[in-house]
């Protein structure tokens, strides 16, 4: 004798059909089976039942009925997403191969002729079901498996970015001065290659994932001022020339620290190339008189040169040791007045039609009082 757990696991089958006596016919050989049965008298019928829960893991389907016949029922089902995967095996007394190959265009995993003979029947019954069966299995282990890709690659990124952040505000310690600048650097990057990505010269490489992987570069830029002598570093007032040349190896020594930082990697991060080219390049200027390397133009990698922008713009509108902080209104003649000297001609343009974000975004991480 059954009990009501083994009800619970037995399958059910829905059997949709017009005429009553051949719902008792092919219900009587699924029950005597162990198959649960949902009767349906027509297609609008076989609808909501299928819907129901427990769902049924098949439907038997006659074609011919008034109303909504078996092709347009079918098509009901798979436009469900509650139903789509239902798989659905039609039961016609049609003989026609146009016929067959016309449901199965449709979606019906197979066909039974009437009149029915209770062993075919039973046996596509149970290989359709065990087919759903090992499908569900198969797409409940994706299931699984996709979030835990997801939550590695979450947990991955948060550990890249509070170790940038670390590094970041080490060298921020160095320099007490620039607080949330490696904070407002990073937004400025990012708004910038937002403003700039439609553009043809840029849209190959900014794509939504290298925005982010440079926004989250950005506050690496100044790494290598940890190497700088606090003398320099902290000196209020002019550098001299030797002490210029010093300051200036900044930009190499960031880019080989994270050089280094890859030897014990076992593979290259992404985001890390960004970062070098970032620490390098962000000094180099459009026209060539930049350092460390005089790059100019093309040359200069488009992060740098984003950088560029979002750096200088920075430095204007803060207090620094060797200067006072500009106003916006005066930052944003400077920069003007760099277009194609010191910055990318394309670059600042978007800036400077966008410089309300960008004042916006220098509001919202100032300087505590």
């Amino acid at each position: 004798m059954s009990t009501a757990a083994d009800k619970a696991h037995e399958p059910i089958v829905l059997v949709v059909d017009d005429v009553a006596e051949n719902l008792d016919v092919l219900g009587d050989v699924l029950r005597c089976a162990g198959y649960r049965v949902r009767a349906a008298i027509s297609g609008e019928a076989a609808l909501r039942y299928a819907r129901l829960d427990p769902r049924p893991e098949l439907v038997l389907l006659d074609v011919m009925m008034p109303g909504m016949d078996g092709y347009q029922t079918l098509e009901a089902l798979r436009a469900d997403p509650r139903t789509a995967d239902l798989p659905v095996i039609f039961v016609t007394a049609l003989s026609d191969a146009m016929d067959e190959e016309h449901g199965l265009q449709l979606g019906a995993a197979d066909y039974i002729s009437k009149p029915i003979k209770p062993s075919v029947v039973l046996a596509r019954v149970r290989t359709q079901i065990d087919a759903k069966r090992a499908r569900d299995i198969l797409s409940g282990r994706n299931n699984l498996l996709e979030l835990e890709i997801a939550r590695r690659m979450a947990e991955n990124e948060l550990t890249q970015t509070v170790t940038i952040r670390a590094l970041a505000h080490l060298a921020e310690c160095r320099d007490p001065e620039t607080g949330n600048h490696v904070l407002r650097t990073q937004g400025y990057v990012r708004e910038l290659a937002q403003r700039i990505r439609h553009l043809p010269r840029f849209s190959t490489l900014l794509t939504d994932h290298a925005i982010e992987l440079l926004a989250r570069s950005a506050p690496l830029h100044d790494i290598g001022k940890v190497g700088i002598p606090d003398a320099i570093l902290l000196k209020p007032g002019k550098l001299t020339d030797d002490e210029w040349r010093v300051m200036r190896t900044h930009a190499e020594l960031g880019s080989k620290a994270i050089e280094q930082a890859e030897v014990d990697v076992e593979r290259p991060l992404e985001f890390l190339r960004f970062a070098k080219e970032i620490a390098r390049w962000h000094h180099e200027k459009w026209d060539g008189s930049g350092y460390p390397d005089g790059l100019a133009g093309d040359a200069i990698p488009v992060s740098a040169r984003l950088m560029a922008v979002a750096d200088v713009f920075d430095a204007l509108i803060h207090a620094r040791v060797y200067k006072p902080a500009f106003s916006f209104d005066k930052a944003r003649g400077i920069m003007a007045e760099s277009s194609s000297s010191h910055f990318d001609p394309d670059i600042i343009e978007a800036f400077l039609n966008g410089y309300d974000a960008f004042v916006s975004i220098a509001e919202r991480y100032r300087e505590p009082e």
